[in-house]
């Protein structure tokens, strides 16, 4: 059976991407409120087995580490992946969301969207979702760092993943990237055909 790496994906309640249907599903969260199967901080990867999991698996994390640990993070992704690993990332689209501030004279605590959490203003993509951050008393839900289309992809290729594809998932000001260890192969270029239509 494939194995797949949730990192920092709260809860197992919490869907992951069709793509992962199938799969051994390892939840690795700091927070052990959502009961994960690795209870560990993301900078600290290089303490599961090495070449173990065939994907990581990272939605909305990222954004959440300073950029000197973004990259221990990257890092660890590398180490617990196999050499034909991928890493499926989804992160907070800025650009977008300065866009809409400009383009459409919208504040920062204006609602943009609302998720299954709430009402999403501005300046929640920008430093972290409040509510939770007052609720938890934990900064680690704060965002650290941010990026764009671009950025995104330049951090990835330049930390060890090569093959990159990206896609942005327009309304819900968010970026999508499959980020490969090496270039796929037919089975992996089909997977990334069917989701690019999935989610452009």
């Amino acid at each position: 059976m494939r194995k797949v790496l949730d990192v920092g994906g709260n809860s197992k309640t919490v869907a992951i991407p069709d793509c992962f249907d199938g799969w051994q599903r390892d939840l690795l969260d700091i927070d052990q409120r959502g009961n994960p199967d690795v209870l560990c901080d993301a900078r600290e990867l290089w303490r599961l087995p090495p070449r173990y999991y065939d994907a990581v698996h990272c939605s909305h994390n990222l954004e959440h580490y300073y950029r000197h640990d973004l990259l221990k993070v990257l890092k660890g992704f590398r180490m617990v992946l196999k050499k034909d690993g991928f890493a499926y990332i989804n992160v907070p689209d800025l650009l977008a969301v300065m866009t809409i501030l400009i383009e459409k004279d919208v504040d920062l605590e204006d609602t943009l969207y609302v998720s299954p959490a709430g009402p999403i203003c501005a300046s929640d993509i920008f430093f972290g979702y409040h509510v939770e951050i007052e609720n938890s008393g934990n900064d680690y839900y704060a965002h650290k760092t941010g990026f764009t289309e671009k950025s995104l992809r330049r951090v990835l290729v330049e930390n060890g993943f090569p093959y990159v594809y990206t896609s942005l998932t327009k309304g819900l000001y968010n970026i999508s990237a499959l980020a490969f260890l090496k270039e796929p192969d037919d089975g992996q270029k089909k997977m990334v055909a069917v989701w690019r239509g999935a989610v452009d």
